[in-house]
């Protein structure tokens, strides 16, 4: 498998992938956040004002050719911030969850984060649904999976209440209801949770690495381990995996995740542009001994599958 798998062509600032097959087009698409790595302006400007880039593979995932962004999402006026999108199909229809932020801010505090539904049909023409109400005004990086009784549940990160994983529960997709805090034991992001070899896993981006939880019933979660929290041999992989998404086709499982390969410092004085730019890499997952692993040096051949 290559190394890296994608990186924009337009500003080089791909993040936080979701990877889902498109119905309409016969091809699997790439859904993330264009981060704005060569813009040039004060503060954090660069990663606001973000679109949501779109690359899409005909090969089963093995190579992926950037196609532009995902239009007609404004719900006001201007130049906004649209972060981490999350796709799912239901019953015909794509469910995208979005994390939306007012404008272009240059700083990282004091504005409120939202998260907003569309619906679509063939994921170029999204009908806006609606802002949703959760724990606070200050949430992202939403991640839905169904319950064992029909219904779905949302994880996500509350920023207003120690950035740590929440949930809602919804019976139809549109309407949601708090359940409360999942895991407190730090600041984190990006939760994502998928079903693979008997357990439900669920797995956060801690800022060192991929954090690992696992269930039965979705409920209940135990401390798994870590995962992409050591460098990788690779082009681009020489740092630790931020913000995944997960496929599971039958027993095999791919992870996609993004690195900064060029970042030193922290993240309050990343500036330039070679700290800023960022890769969409993949690897594969394995369940051994109850333990959930990736090994990213592993050379293999991604081979994602047409699905109904």
């Amino acid at each position: 498998m290559n190394k890296p798998l994608y990186r924009d062509p337009i500003y080089d600032g791909a993040t936080d992938p979701v990877v889902i097959y498109n119905r309409n087009a016969g091809e699997w698409w790439l859904v993330y956040t264009s981060r704005r790595a060569t813009a040039e302006g004060p503060g954090f400007t660069w990663v606001h004002g973000s679109d949501l880039g779109v690359a899409s593979s005909k090969d089963g995932g093995k190579s992926w050719v950037y196609r532009g962004i995902i239009n007609g999402l404004d719900i006001e006026w201007g130049r906004n911030t649209f972060w981490a999108p999350e796709i799912i199909w239901h019953e015909g229809l794509y469910h995208m969850y979005v994390s939306y932020i007012q404008g272009v801010p240059e700083v990282w505090e004091g504005h409120k984060r939202s998260l907003l539904h569309y619906t679509s049909r063939d994921m170029l023409s999204w009908s806006y649904q609606s802002h949703i109400q959760l724990s606070s005004d200050r949430v992202i990086d939403a991640c839905i999976y169904p319950l064992p009784d029909g219904r779905f549940r949302m994880w996500y990160k509350d920023e207003a209440n120690g950035s740590v994983t929440y949930a809602a529960d919804s019976a139809d997709l549109y309407s949601w209801e708090v359940t409360g805090p999942v895991l407190t034991h730090q600041g984190h992001e990006g939760p994502n949770v998928f079903c693979f070899k008997g357990y439900y896993w669920l797995i956060i981006d801690e800022w060192r690495g991929q954090g690992v939880y696992r269930s039965v019933d979705l409920e209940q979660w135990e401390r798994n381990g870590q995962i992409l929290d050591q460098p990788g041999r690779g082009i681009d992989d020489g740092g630790i995996g931020f913000h995944a998404d997960v496929v599971v086709q039958n027993d095999e499982a791919y992870i996609f995740y993004f690195t900064h390969p060029g970042r030193t410092g922290d993240w309050n004085t990343v500036s330039a542009y070679g700290n800023r730019r960022s890769s969409i890499q993949v690897a594969r997952l394995n369940v051994i001994e109850g333990i959930l692993v990736c090994d990213r040096n592993e050379q293999f051949e991604i081979e994602l599958r047409p699905e109904d």
